[in-house]
């Protein structure tokens, strides 16, 4: 289940990244951004490294 969370941050980190500097498609990436940063905090909450 942790390495799910951590793979869904990272396609969603990527995902911002080309959506911000590639097609500015507006806020939708951003809510994505916050999506993996979440994903990340619960698993370094959880006890487990990144």
């Amino acid at each position: 289940m942790g390495n799910l969370l951590y793979t869904i941050a990272v396609i969603l980190v990527i995902f911002w990244a080309i959506g911000f500097f590639a097609f500015s498609l507006g806020s939708i990436i951003h809510v994505l951004l916050v999506i993996a940063v979440i994903a990340i905090l619960f698993r370094l909450i959880q006890g487990r490294g990144i």
